[in-house]
């Protein structure tokens, strides 16, 4: 399917402070059906902002039938160009992360589902996906009620809760009081949600990864959970990932995103139905 690349700057107000957020869209086209309808994507970055690598993955979503909407979640303190992938780029992306504070990361969110909602071109089926800081934007923004299909990539900073300022590590399996991490907020979501990680990841380690899995038993949430024995860090990252890209899995990691995107955002399941299923013992 062909694409069209462009993209919108909408208004941010949080704190009484006023920012532009840039999205960078990614729109299917059919030649001679310019009525064309399609489920749309929140496709949110790692600590880079909307770098090669993003684009790319944002381009193979939309060539699947998706409107892939990507915004820059770093505005608060720069413009849409994305950070180098080198030490000065990854020490102000780290450093930005913890800055920005968890309502802004949430503004993001709902504009981003705003402006794919307010295309007349958007059947109003929203997924959300992203790799490291944004497989955790991704999950974030699946609290909202009008997400109904997710697939997170090694989200890092959920299981230690140390998103946003001021959060000290802190992997308790019991909430803190008042929590607004979103670690303790997954009996919001209502949608689908797939978790994908590395055994071999450092950032999110085999307790922290045990830790989430638990938590979303606990909530309810209707999940499917991967881990791929030899994947690290931001394997799907195909430059400058450090040793790390790996091919073979990622291409199965998108037949996963591919498999639930297609069933839940092109398919009318109506209404769930609340009593659990019952499953027969079959040998």
């Amino acid at each position: 399917m062909l694409i069209k690349e462009s993209h919108a700057d909408v208004h941010t107000k949080v704190d009484g402070k006023e920012t532009s957020m840039r999205i960078f869209v990614f729109h299917p086209t059919i030649p001679q059906y310019p009525k064309a309808r399609f489920p749309g994507v929140v496709l949110y970055s790692e600590i880079y902002q909307v770098t090669g690598p993003v684009a790319r993955f944002a381009r193979q979503i939309a060539g699947q039938g998706y409107i892939v909407a990507a915004p820059s979640s770093y505005h608060d303190f720069t413009g849409p160009d994305a950070l180098a992938y080198d030490v000065p780029g990854t020490d102000k992306g780290n450093a930005w992360k913890v800055e920005k504070t968890l309502q802004s990361y949430d503004e993001d969110s709902y504009k981003s589902v705003d402006y794919l909602l307010s295309l007349p071109t958007c059947t109003g089926l929203i997924g959300t996906t992203g790799m490291c800081l944004g497989g955790h934007l991704a999950l974030r923004a699946s609290l909202d009620p009008r997400i109904s299909a997710c697939v997170a990539y090694f989200a890092t900073d959920v299981h230690s809760r140390t998103l946003g300022p001021n959060s000290g590590a802190n992997t308790s399996a019991t909430a803190p009081e008042g929590s607004n991490h979103t670690l303790d907020k997954l009996h919001q979501i209502k949608g689908e949600t797939a978790m994908i990680f590395g055994i071999k990841d450092t950032h999110v380690p085999d307790a922290g990864r045990d830790l989430i899995r638990q938590k979303l038993r606990d909530a309810g949430v209707v999940f499917s959970f991967y881990e791929f024995a030899w994947a690290q860090h931001a394997f799907i990252r195909d430059e400058l990932s450090k040793g790390r890209y790996d091919p073979a899995v990622t291409k199965i990691c998108f037949e996963v995103l591919l498999e639930m995107f297609g069933r839940v955002l092109k398919t009318d399941l109506g209404p769930r139905e609340g009593a659990p299923e019952k499953l027969e013992h079959v040998c």
